[in-house]
C-alpha cells in the first residue's frame, strides 16, 4: 500500500541497553537524545536496579527487565559473580521483550546499542538477526592499556612496588601505578582476565561507539580501529550534543546555584570527591575538610549519602568546621554537575576524574585537582596532569597539602596557566562539534551506517 500523500515515513526504532551505573547510564541516555533528534524512536531496555526515570525522558518509551539483582549495587561493583549473574538473568527477559518488539515494529527496528558490560544483549540479538552496535562509555586510551594489561597478565600481575612508578613502554605518559587493574589474587588472575576480555570483545557487533574526541585520542583509536576491524564513531562530548541534562540516577539538589550566584567569577571550587560509586573514610573525609577549610578558598562540596564509611551523610564532618567555613562553603547531597561546571564562579574542579566528568569538565575550560580512586580514573587523571597539562595531581589526603593545591589551581601564576589550557581545550572540544570538526563528521557517519543497515526479514 502506498503511503498517502504528505504523509511522514514512521520512525525507525533504536533500542538501547545502558549498564546500570551512572557513568555507563549518563552516556547511553545522551545517545538517545541524539538519535532522537536525527529521526529515531528509542526505546530503552534497562535493569530494575537502578532505572532512569522515564519522567525525566518523555518522547522515550521504556522497558525494565528482571535482573534478580535485588539492590545488589556493592557486589555489583565488587563481585565479578554477581555482574556475571545480572548479565545471566536479564537473557531470557531481553529475549521474550525483543520477540515482542519484533513482532509490533517489524522492519522500523534498525538496530540495538548496548553498554559493553551488558553481555547478554550480542547473543540474544544474534539469535534474532538483529545487528548490535557497542557503546564505549569510557576513552579509548583507557580500553587501549586494559587490553595491553590482560593480554600481558601473567608478567605484569600483580604489581611490584619497585616498578609503580616506571613508565610503561609505548603507553606515554603512564606509569605502571597508573594500570587500571591490579590483579593481585593468582586464583583470581584467569576469571578476572576473561570477563574483562569478553566484557570488552564485540563479538557481532556492527561498530563502535564512542564518548571522545578524534582529535585528543586519534593514535589510541586508530589502534583500536585496526584490533576490532569495524567501524568506529567518536562522536564525544556527547554532553555537549544531546538536548537533555537529565540523566543523574539521584537526584539534584538545585539550591545551591542562589548560593554560586552570588560569588566572585571563576572563585569558586567545585568539590566531587567520590563520583557516583566510590567511598572515603573518616579519617580522609575529616582531611579533605579541614583541607577546605584551610584553603581559604569558596567551596561548594557534593557529600553524597553513603559516600563515607559509617555515615548517611555528612556526620561525620569534624566538630567546628561548618562554624569555620560559614557561607564560604556549602554542602550538597549531589549537584547538578553540569550546569555547576558552566557556572561563572565556578573557577575549579576537585574530581575523582571518571571520563564524564572530565569530559564535562574539558567542555567548561575548567582546570582540576585529580585524585582518582580506581579503573579509568588513574588512566584520565595522568593525562589530565601529564599529556593535557589542566590539572594538577592530589598525591596525599592531607590538610596542608589539600589547602596548598586548592591555592594552586584558585589564585595565582600557575592557576592562570592551567586555566588558559583547559580554555584551549574547551576551544578544541567545541571546535570538533562544528560542522566541519571530526565529532560532528563522525555523527553524521553514524546517522547513514544505522540508516544503511539491512532491514529485518
Amino acid at each position: 500500500m502506498e503511503m498517502e500523500k504528505g504523509a511522514q515515513r514512521p520512525r525507525s526504532y533504536v533500542i538501547l541497553v545502558p549498564y546500570p551505573f551512572q557513568g555507563h547510564m549518563t552516556p547511553m541516555l545522551q545517545l538517545g537524545h541524539i538519535l532522537h533528534s536525527r529521526g529515531f524512536s528509542i526505546v530503552v531496555a534497562h535493569t530494575e536496579f537502578q532505572a532512569p526515570r522515564p519522567s525525566d525522558h518523555p518522547k522515550f518509551a521504556f522497558h525494565s527487565l528482571a535482573d534478580g539483582m535485588d539492590g545488589k549495587k556493592n557486589e555489583l561493583t565488587k563481585k565479578l559473580d554477581t555482574m556475571k549473574a545480572m548479565n545471566e538473568n536479564c537473557r531470557v527477559p531481553f529475549q521474550d521483550f525483543l520477540v515482542k518488539q519484533v513482532e509490533e515494529k517489524g522492519d522500523q527496528l534498525v538496530c540495538i546499542i548496548y553498554d559493553n558490560l551488558m553481555l547478554f544483549v550480542d547473543p540474544v540479538a544474534s539469535h534474532l538477526h538483529l545487528p548490535t552496535i557497542v557503546l564505549r562509555p569510557f576513552n579509548a586510551v583507557y580500553l587501549q592499556i586494559l587490553l595491553h594489561s590482560l593480554e600481558n597478565a601473567d608478567t605484569i600481575f600483580p604489581l611490584k612496588e619497585s616498578m609503580l612508578q616506571d613508565p610503561i613502554p609505548e603507553f606515554h605518559p603512564l606509569r605502571y601505578r597508573d594500570m587500571p587493574i591490579n590483579i593481585v589474587d593468582p586464583d583470581a588472575r584467569e576469571a578476572v582476565k576473561q570477563f574483562l576480555l569478553t566484557s570488552n570483545d564485540i563479538r557481532s557487533s556492527e561498530a563502535i561507539i564512542w564518548n571522545t574526541v578524534e582529535d585528543l585520542e586519534h593514535p589510541w583509536l586508530s589502534k583500536l580501529q585496526q584490533r576490532y576491524k569495524v567501524p568506529i564513531f567518536p562522536i564525544g562530548p556527547m554532553h555537549k550534543i544531546a538536548s537533555t541534562r537529565k540523566t543523574s540516577l539521584i537526584e539534584e539538589d538545585e539550591s545551591c546555584f542562589p548560593w554560586l550566584d552570588k560569588q566572585a567569577p571563576r572563585s569558586v571550587l567545585y568539590v566531587s570527591t567520590t563520583g557516583s560509586i566510590a567511598e572515603t573514610n573518616e579519617r580522609d573525609f575529616a582531611e579533605i575538610a579541614w583541607g577546605l577549610a584551610g584553603s581559604g578558598r569558596p567551596f561548594l562540596w557534593v557529600v553524597r549519602p553513603g559516600s563515607v564509611q559509617g555515615s548517611d551523610w555528612k556526620e561525620r564532618l569534624p566538630q567546628g568546621f561548618e562554624a569555620r567555613v560559614g557561607d564560604r562553603g556549602r554542602i550538597v547531597k549531589w549537584a547538578a554537575q553540569k550546569e555547576v561546571l558552566a557556572h561563572g564562579s565556578v573557577g575549579g574542579f576537585w574530581s575523582h576524574c571518571g571520563w564524564n566528568s572530565t569530559l564535562e569538565s574539558l567542555g567548561e575550560g575548567v582546570p582540576m585537582i585529580c585524585r582518582p580512586h580506581f579503573a579509568d580514573q588513574l588512566v584520565n587523571a595522568r593525562f589530565l596532569v601529564q599529556e593535557w597539562k589542566v590539572g594538577v595531581g592530589l598525591e596525599e589526603l592531607e590538610r596542608g597539602a589539600i589547602a596548598e593545591t586548592v591555592r594552586k589551581v584558585m589564585v595565582g601564576e600557575e592557576s592562570e596557566e592551567l586555566r588558559k589550557r583547559a580554555m584551549e581545550m574547551k576551544r578544541k572540544l567545541e571546535a570538533s562539534l562544528q560542522k566541519d570538526g571530526p565529532s560532528h563528521r563522525a555523527l553524521d557517519k553514524l546517522v547513514h551506517f544505522i540508516s544503511s543497515l539491512p532491514v529485518l526479514k
